[in-house]
C-alpha cells in the first residue's frame, strides 16, 4: 500500500510509463492525468473482479455442459466419453484435439477432467449456440439450465447471449483492455441469472463472494462522461 498521494509529476511520469495509447481512454473520460490514474487503478480493480467472476460462471456452466454431453454419449455409445464423438464442427473438433494434445504435455493423457479444463471458455459459449440447436441442444445440452426460461429455444438463446457478453468481458479484462465504460452491473447480473438457471445455489454463492458489485459501486465519478 502507498504511504500517500502522488504528486502531479509522478502521476505524469506514470502516464508516460503506461503510454498515451493505452491511457486515451481513461484521459477522454477524465479531463487530467491524476483522474485518468484513478480510472485506471479502478479498472484494474474492475477487471480482477470480473475475471473472478466469469471463472466461477465458467467452471459452473462447463461441468453442467460437460454433464449433458456424457449422459448424450452414454445413451448413444454405451459410454460418457464424448471426446470425438460428439456432433461438433470443424472449429469445435478442433478445440477438443487441442485440448487433449496439451493434456498429454501436462502429463494427463486421457485424463477427462483435465481436458475439460483445458476447453476455453469460447469452446462452451460456442457449445450452446444456435448451430447445435438441433443435435446436442434439444435432446440433451437444454439440461444442463433446468431453471432457465421454460421455451427451449428461448432457453438457449438468453444462455449464448450471457455466456456472449460474459466471454467479452472476460477477454477484456483479461488482456488489460479498458472496461470503465462497460456496464459492469449488467455483467453482474447476467453471471447470477446463468449461474441460477444451472442451480440457484451457485447464483447465491457466487452474490456471496463476488467483488464486482462493491467495485462498481466504488467507480470514481470522471470529469467527462462520468
Amino acid at each position: 500500500m502507498g504511504e500517500g498521494p502522488m504528486s502531479s509529476g509522478d502521476d505524469e511520469a506514470l502516464l508516460d510509463l503506461l503510454t498515451t495509447g493505452r491511457m486515451s481512454s481513461y484521459s477522454s473520460a477524465t479531463g487530467s492525468p491524476s483522474a485518468a490514474l484513478r480510472l485506471y487503478e479502478w479498472n484494474m480493480h474492475a477487471s480482477a473482479s470480473v475475471m473472478e467472476l466469469t471463472g466461477i460462471v465458467e467452471i459452473v456452466a462447463r461441468n453442467a455442459l460437460d454433464r449433458e454431453l456424457a449422459a448424450w454419449a452414454r445413451r448413444r455409445l454405451d459410454t460418457p466419453e464424448w471426446f470425438g464423438r460428439a456432433p461438433l464442427d470443424q472449429r469445435g473438433t478442433r478445440d477438443v484435439s487441442k485440448a487433449e494434445d496439451r493434456s498429454r504435455r501436462a502429463g494427463a493423457p486421457g485424463e477427462h477432467g483435465r481436458v475439460v479444463a483445458e476447453l476455453s471458455f469460447g469452446f462452451w459459449r460456442y457449445l450452446v449456440g444456435s448451430r447445435y440447436h438441433a443435435s446436442l441442444w434439444v435432446p440433451d445440452l437444454h439440461r444442463a439450465f433446468p431453471y432457465g426460461p421454460r421455451d427451449l429455444r428461448a432457453r438457449r438463446r438468453e444462455v449464448e447471449r450471457r455466456m456472449r457478453e460474459l466471454h467479452f468481458v472476460r477477454n477484456r479484462a483479461a488482456h488489460h483492455e479498458p472496461i470503465h465504460q462497460r456496464d459492469l452491473g449488467r455483467d453482474l447480473t447476467f453471471a447470477l441469472e446463468l449461474l441460477g438457471w444451472v442451480h440457484p445455489v451457485a447464483a447465491e454463492w457466487a452474490a456471496r463472494v463476488t467483488t464486482l458489485r462493491a467495485v462498481v459501486d466504488a467507480r470514481p465519478v470522471t470529469v467527462r462522461g462520468g
